[in-house]
Formats: C-alpha cells, structure tokens, sequence
C-alpha cells in the first residue's frame, strides 16, 4: 500500500465558504476541538496518502493561521466561488509536474468518512487509467480516486458544483466502486442541522 501511497496524490476540497451555513467556511468548522480542515488531512494522511494537497479558497488567511497542516502543500483557489468545479481544476492542476499518477480527492466537509475508506480506495489504484470511487450501499460517493489520463477530461467538464459528477457519470462503466458503507457514513456538514456531526 506505501506503494501507492507514492504514486497516488491526496487533493482535499476545502475551499467553500459555508453559504448555508451563514458564511462560515467550512475548513475552520471546529471538531475535536481544531479546525476540520485539519481532521481532514490526517484522515488521508492515515489512510495511506504521503502526499496531500489542501485547496483553499474562503477565508483562506484564516485557515493558514489557524489550521497546523505539516508537510501539506496549500493551494490557493481565487475562483472558489464558482463552485467546487473550480477547487478540482485547482487542485489536480497543482499536481502537475509533481510525478503523481493519480489523485485521490476527498471533501472537507465529511467528517464521517475515515482513514479505512481511504485506505481501500487508495488500494484499488491501478495505473493511471484507474477511476475508483467509494460506495455506499452501492451508491457512489467519496472519496474518489482519478489517474493521471482523466485530468484533463475533468478538468474539462468540472463545472459550478458539479466537480467531476458529469465526467464519472459518462465514464459509469470505467469506474470501479468499492464498498465503504461498512466503515464510513458519507454525510455532508452543509446546513445548521448538520453541525450536529461535529464533535
């Protein structure tokens, strides 16, 4: 698995500005008592990615302040308010030239998914041909790893919110899924209510 952790970049999108949650960027969402952002990227750092990419965009200032995320590489995204769209062409954009073969892409905002699921998708990469996607009870979610080929075509067609849905929806038959149901819950902390998740 060391192996691929070499060969495959982790990208975190963290660069939303919370809208529903009155404007409180999610990266800074306390939980464990330090910013998500940070809960985030150790998450994939124990699941096996050596390499790790954060994209900022909201309140990006603040997040370097107060976030400690040792041996990641920051990426400013100026365009972050276009959508999650922009975060990914930031993000696999800023892995160019660094000999990675792939990226696995994970959300900052779903706290409940873990180290275990990370880790299994890390372990289904391939070549850089590989699409893999965790499932959940058989539907799609995160994270999502993407070899080196597709860039391009995501980036091509990553657009306002929808990140690289259309992409992996056009390429359903390439992607393989891999089960995570039975270690991670794919919940998103998008409103109010959601705050409940956060410990």
């Amino acid at each position: 698995m060391t192996d691929n952790g070499d060969q495959v970049a982790g990208v975190l999108l963290a660069a939303g500005g919370g809208r529903r949650l009155g404007g409180r960027p999610k990266a800074l969402l306390d939980h464990r008592g330090r910013p998500l952002v940070e809960h985030a990227a150790l998450v994939m750092r124990e699941g096996g990615c050596s390499r790790i990419h954060v994209v900022l965009g909201a309140r990006a200032e603040a997040v370097r302040e107060r976030a400690e995320l040792p041996g990641c590489v920051l990426v400013d995204n100026p365009g972050w308010e276009e959508g999650m769209g922009s975060s990914l062409r930031a993000g696999l954009a800023s892995l160019a030239g660094t000999g990675a073969r792939a990226a696995l892409v994970s959300l900052v905002d779903q706290p409940g998914i873990g180290a275990e699921a990370v880790a299994r998708v890390l372990a289904a990469y391939e070549s850089p041909a590989s699409l893999v996607a965790a499932a959940y009870d058989g539907e799609r979610g995160h994270p999502v790893l993407f070899g080196a080929d597709h860039w391009a075509g995501i980036a091509a067609t990553a657009t306002g919110d929808r990140g690289a849905r259309a992409y992996l929806k056009a390429h359903a038959d390439t992607v393989r899924l891999v089960e995570c149901g039975d270690v991670a819950q794919p919940y998103d902390i998008d409103t109010e209510g959601d705050l409940v998740h956060l410990e």
